[in-house]
């Protein structure tokens, strides 16, 4: 007698199914592409009716929990530290290295994407088409460059007088994230019966954000096919190539933070890199299969105590802090990838406005998940706020898993990079492997 409960078909992930929007999408593009098909009545109205208002209603979703989600990340980031006071001067060297650490990496990245601009080389004409094709989503983003302060008024704009405005605007999100940095702050200085409700009320509303961010994210595999019918449509092979591009910048600056910048940390520090990457190479690996801080958290921590003899109480604190707010290799990976976006498009981005691209991914940085993908609504919200068609994360979509393992690798060396450093001067006389005698 057979059963009759039908076998569990197991569900087939998300990043596969992304990456199939991807191709189907890119192949139907670039098959209208190749055949001068562009003009073609039936391509008008696809695009017309069915491709751009299913991007437009993506990307509207992703927007509009930007506000709720950053807000509440970045304030659970820092609260997450509540410990500082009692901790002393370990909370304090966990955010200045987190910052210091996270800065360079923005600033390698930046460095690269300037030198090698993988975005050029595309027809500005084309560029233009498309973004008249989405003028009514582009129509008040574009618009917001003209308007953006610089110099001094830039610096003084990032301290909003109006928080609601700030949060409403695109352009003033930095305003807004400075609003959230101070709150957090607030909530670990006053500690309180009332404050511990409000924390765990503004936990409850990041765990809702996540939630839906969730389920829009299970449309990106449709969107992303329609967003790469769109730029294959128009762009052709121009596309591929751009897009290698892109992938081999992002790559080579984790990588040269990852050999480089930590090594030379990690030496200035007293320790061995070599002795440091032997023994974190299973937390390496860990990140690199899931694409995701939390998930290696366990395997970080094991590591931390097991194979690098870090002291206890400065590797929980600071890695379970680090897996939410130390993300170098996000940070470094949202600055490349609005400079790459910037450069596709032709929008010519000044001194200052990379320079609050670079605090906007440091801050993005600490209020970014842990999770696969939680980066997207940061890079869509800073291309947003510089100017930059926002249509181009569809580009990011189709690679973004692979870009996600490798940075979430740096991400968790950072984390290990992090402990250590805060750890010296923190063990009395216990010495680290590697480290000097």
């Amino acid at each position: 007698m057979t059963d009759a409960t039908p076998a569990t078909r197991a569900r087939l992930p998300l990043h596969w199914k992304m990456a199939i929007g991807f191709g189907v999408g890119l192949i139907v593009g670039l098959i209208v592409h190749a055949t001068g098909q562009g003009d073609a009545g039936w391509v008008q109205d696809v695009t017309k009716y069915v491709t751009t208002p299913f991007s437009k209603i993506f990307l509207n979703l992703i927007f509009m929990l930007i506000v709720p989600l950053l807000f509440s990340a970045l304030v659970c980031g820092i609260a997450e530290m509540g410990d500082i006071r009692a901790l002393g001067r370990i909370g304090w060297k966990t955010l200045a290295y987190t910052v210091l650490l996270s800065a360079v990496a923005v600033l390698l990245g930046l460095l690269l994407v300037n030198l090698l601009k993988p975005g050029v080389g595309v027809d500005p004409a084309l560029a233009q088409q498309l973004i008249a094709e989405n003028a009514e989503r582009t129509k008040e983003i574009v618009a917001s460059v003209g308007s953006q302060p610089t110099g001094m008024d830039m610096l003084l704009s990032i301290v909003p007088d109006n928080v609601i405005g700030a949060a409403s605007s695109n352009a003033a999100i930095l305003s807004l994230m400075f609003f959230a940095v101070m709150f957090g702050i607030g909530l670990v200085l006053t500690p309180s019966e009332n404050t511990g409700i409000l924390k765990r009320g503004i936990e409850g509303v990041f765990e809702i954000s996540m939630t839906l961010i969730g389920l829009v994210i299970r449309l990106a595999p449709y969107a992303v096919a329609c967003f790469m019918f769109n730029l294959a449509a128009i762009f052709g092979f121009d596309l591929l190539l751009r897009l290698g591009a892109y992938v081999g910048v992002v790559v080579l600056a984790l990588g040269l933070h990852l050999l480089v910048s930590y090594s030379v940390a990690l030496k200035l520090a007293g320790y061995s890199p070599l002795t440091f990457f032997r023994g974190a190479q299973e937390a390496m690996v860990m990140a690199f299969s899931t694409a995701s801080s939390n998930a290696t958290l366990p395997t970080a921590l094991r590591v931390a105590d097991e194979k690098l003899g870090l002291p206890r109480t400065v590797s929980r604190f600071v890695l379970t802090v680090g897996a939410t707010a130390n993300q170098n290799g996000t940070a470094l990976f949202e600055g490349v990838t609005v400079i790459f976006l910037a450069q596709f498009f032709g929008v010519d981005l000044s001194l200052g406005q990379q320079f609050m691209v670079m605090l906007v991914c440091i801050l993005g940085g600490i209020g970014t998940a842990g999770v696969p993908s939680g980066s997207l609504p940061v890079v869509a919200l800073i291309c947003a706020m510089v100017g930059v068609n926002p249509i181009g994360i569809g580009l990011i979509l189709g690679v973004n898993h692979f870009l996600d393992m490798c940075r979430t690798t740096l991400n968790v060396t950072g984390d290990l990079t992090l402990a250590s450093l805060v750890a010296k001067g923190e063990r009395g006389d216990v010495k680290l492997p590697g480290q000097p005698g």
